[in-house]
């Protein structure tokens, strides 16, 4: 899958169908929206309050400050929506260099998790120079397994997420810098 990377400073990922951009404060209404969605929240700490919902926001948008990367939004280019949150993220005590993915449910089944992801796990061996990428999924999630699957990864481990994840334990899916390089795109 072909990317473009315009910037460093300010990064803006093309994929065939989307663009992945840092976090604009536009991007809290649909955000807002998918973390109130149960469906979607089901099994990464479940849904929302808006407040709660703009703490998480703001998180993502000043780890761009602070660490220099973070979530990126999901833009579908055929329409300018924002269509969800995709990419590295790694906060304090987190078990190693994570890319996740979360997509509003409106847009569940289009593959735009494995696009995005693509996009983003390129960018961090590229550009953040990451040796292996961690993908954490509560046991229960099949979606989000077979994602990984479609990404190259394996089932590392299961061990606990640190506070303040509501989800007591996670499935550890890795793949090292290699293996990415060497796992076939569809």
């Amino acid at each position: 899958m072909q990317q473009n990377i315009r910037s460093v400073a300010d990064p803006i990922l093309e994929t065939p169908r989307l663009l992945l951009r840092p976090t604009r404060a536009e991007d809290f209404e649909p955000w807002a929206v998918m973390m109130a969605d149960e469906e979607v929240t089901r099994h990464i700490g479940g849904a929302q309050s808006r407040p709660i919902a703009w703490r998480g926001f703001v998180a993502v948008a000043g780890a761009w400050m602070i660490q220099g990367f973070s979530m990126f939004s999901v833009i579908e280019k055929s329409t300018g929506l924002w269509v969800g949150r995709v990419g590295p993220w790694v906060p304090e005590g987190w078990p190693g260099n994570e890319v996740g993915w979360a997509i509003l449910r409106s847009h569940w089944g289009r593959g735009y998790a494995v696009e995005a992801a693509t996009a983003a796990i390129d960018w961090a061996f590229d550009t953040l120079g990451w040796k292996d990428v961690l993908h954490t999924i509560n046991p229960q999630n099949l979606a989000s397994k077979a994602v990984a699957r479609r990404l190259g990864g394996h089932m590392s481990g299961l061990a606990p997420l640190p506070e303040p994840m509501a989800q007591p334990m996670a499935e550890f899916w890795r793949q090292t810098r290699d293996e990415w390089r060497s796992h076939p795109r569809s």
